[in-house]
Formats: structure tokens, C-alpha cells, sequence
């Protein structure tokens, strides 16, 4: 089981460095803009206080290490989905990755940030709150999606 485990951490930091090469790319079009992961490290920095829907993130207290505590967030939840997903498609799925599977997951873990996520930084469940929430939405759906072709990638890069 402890090999399953590592290599979950694998896939989920291959997923995530996939995930913010899309980011990187897609930020660079014209009109468009990068993940910003200060809110969300602000956003686990006042989970201490017991809150964890908001109605915006401007009022939480700020903190000084927001953006790294973010970056680290970001990571540390690309690998608890590695784990989990790796725990459950077992060794049989990494003797013959699919993507499908991978790709199911991909959209089944979307719905933490439509459902904690968004909600948490004052946007509303599934991003209801905001002028563009379908577009919010479908970006969500591509990312996510990129999340699980790197975790197909990196079992593909293990076996």
C-alpha cells in the first residue's frame, strides 16, 4: 500500500505542475489572466477562525505569507487527490493507466472548489456570485481536465 501512496504523491504533483502549465498558458492570452493563489492562502489562513463560507474574501484578515501559503495549498491538494485516486485504482490501474478513470476524478474533484472553494472565497457556490459564473464554470471543467491528463501523464511516466 505504501507504494501506492507514493506514487499517488507522484501523479498529484505531475497533475498539478500540468495543471499550472495550462494555467501559464492560457494566463498569457489576450484578456486573460493567472491563477492567483494569495485569497486562497488567505482563505486557509482564517480557517482557524471556524469560517468556512464567506461573503468576500476582503473580509478576512490578511495574512503576510497568504501567496505562499496558497502555492502550498494548491499542492498539498493536488496530492491528497493523487492519493486518493491512486488508492483507489490500485495497482491494477498503474500496470495499465486509462484516462478515463483519471478523467472522471478529474471532474468529480471540481466540485470542491464549486462547492468549498468559491463559496469559502465569497463567490458563491459554483461561482453563482459572479457576471461570468458559466464561464468561471467551463474554465473550471478545462483545468480540471488538464489536472487529470497530467495524472494519466505521470502514470504513464512511472510504468
Amino acid at each position: 500500500m505504501m507504494s501506492l501512496i507514493i506514487d499517488g504523491i507522484i501523479i498529484g504533483i505531475g497533475a498539478t505542475i500540468v495543471l499550472d502549465i495550462w494555467d501559464v498558458i492560457f494566463g498569457s492570452l489576450p484578456g486573460q489572466s493567472r491563477a492567483n493563489w494569495a485569497p486562497i492562502g488567505r482563505w486557509v489562513w482564517n480557517l482557524k477562525d471556524g469560517k468556512l463560507f464567506n461573503d468576500t474574501i476582503d473580509e478576512l484578515t490578511p495574512y503576510k505569507h497568504e501567496l505562499a501559503l496558497g502555492w502550498i495549498f494548491h499542492y498539498a491538494v493536488g496530492i491528497i487527490y493523487g492519493v486518493i485516486f491512486a488508492l483507489y485504482g490500485g495497482y491494477e490501474w498503474f500496470a495499465n493507466p486509462t484516462f478515463l478513470p483519471v478523467w472522471i476524478w478529474g471532474i468529480i474533484t471540481l466540485g470542491a472548489g464549486w462547492f468549498i472553494l468559491q463559496p469559502g472565497l465569497g463567490l458563491g457556490f459554483a461561482a453563482s456570485k459572479l457576471p461570468n459564473a458559466w464561464t468561471v464554470r467551463v474554465l473550471g471543467l478545462v483545468a480540471h481536465t488538464f489536472f487529470a491528463v497530467g495524472m494519466y501523464a505521470t502514470a504513464l511516466l512511472l510504468g
